[in-house]
């Protein structure tokens, strides 16, 4: 069978794809079910009626209406068009016939995200990939392929958008959120305490894991802004956030001892010779140090004995730090 989508290990606690026959389903089932007036779907001007539509989703059925369903032999001429030449006339046949199938793997999800119309964009984006990537040599119905990639999508967007804050940004994350309360669910029915290791063993993941999803599904959106207390004002939850680069005291420590070391480092400095100055600035000190073999050249040594000389100034540098700074083996351990 041709390749599925690589996030496609999740599943959702809604029904399971239609299978084969998915896209044959008629606009006006999908009506039924979203709760629109059949009556409603159908444009102003077969009515009559010069007022216009106003619900764009019953807009949207009836214009997706118009397009015919293909049979399997017309089906398996336009693929193989798109696959075997690219054939973009082709590939748009097969898209609008298939927009059907889009909308009733959409309503699926209608009770989890209630604009009904973006599942079917993000849908309509996966039927794109899934006609793309069909392969019809294989023997396989295109609706039956694509629900995967369709299905897909639309379950990527409401990880990314249910919350503020996402629950589930890698695979693996995505797999466990889908899966949990279903775990849950089979784990109760069964007699079972759906406790974090039974879930994790069930689940193939690391017991911590389901720990912490379990944790952020709990927890609402909190808004750093909102005040900590009910007094009126208190601070904000975002007042006690950690921040993130180095405290004010560390920052005037790290200043400090930079400005003691530079000094103490310039002492040392005076009672070298030319060339030990110059692989102390260029090597040693530089935040940008040149090779050793540059240097060489310079001062015509061998790559090797400016090595030489480098450690032999380093540990001079060293023993005389540690006897001229305080806490030298704190700051700059033999490790």
């Amino acid at each position: 069978m041709s390749e599925r989508p690589s996030h496609l290990d999740v599943e959702s606690d809604g029904p399971e794809s239609s299978g084969p026959e998915s896209g044959d389903l008629r606009v006006d089932d999908a009506i039924a079910e979203s709760g629109t007036s059949p009556a409603s779907s159908v444009p102003a001007a077969a009515t009559g009626s010069d007022v216009a539509i106003r619900d764009p989703l019953s807009r949207y059925f009836a214009d997706i209406s118009q397009y015919a369903l293909l049979t399997r032999e017309e089906e398996k001429a336009l693929a193989v068009r798109v696959h075997d030449g690219g054939d973009p006339d082709a590939a748009q046949k097969l898209v609008l016939a298939n927009l059907r199938l889009v909308v009733k793997i959409a309503m699926d999800y209608r009770r989890v995200w209630t604009n009904v119309l973006d599942l079917i964009q993000e849908g309509n984006v996966g039927l794109l990939h899934g006609v793309k990537r069909f392969d019809p040599h294989r023997g396989v119905k295109l609706s039956s392929y694509a629900a995967y990639w369709i299905r897909a999508y639309i379950l990527k967007y409401l990880i990314d958008n249910i919350r503020l804050v996402r629950v589930g940004s890698s695979r693996a994350e995505r797999k466990l959120f889908f899966q949990l309360n279903r775990a849950r669910r089979e784990l109760e029915s069964a007699g079972y305490a759906p406790e974090a290791k039974l879930l994790a063993e069930k689940l193939d993941v690391k017991e911590s894991e389901v720990v912490d999803m379990e944790r952020r599904l709990s927890q609402s959106d909190l808004s750093i802004d909102a005040p900590a207390r009910d007094d009126e004002g208190s601070a904000t939850f975002g007042d006690f956030l950690a921040s993130p680069g180095a405290s004010v005291e560390d920052v005037v420590a790290d200043t400090d001892m930079r400005r003691t070391f530079r000094k103490i480092v310039g002492r040392f400095a005076t009672d070298l010779d030319e060339r030990d100055q110059k692989i102390l600035n260029e090597r040693v000190l530089a935040d940008d140090p040149r090779t050793l073999q540059e240097i060489g050249d310079d001062l015509g040594l061998t790559r090797e004995r400016v090595r030489q000389v480098e450690k032999k100034l380093v540990d001079r540098l060293r023993e005389y730090l540690r006897e001229n700074l305080v806490d030298f083996d704190y700051w700059a351990p033999e490790s």
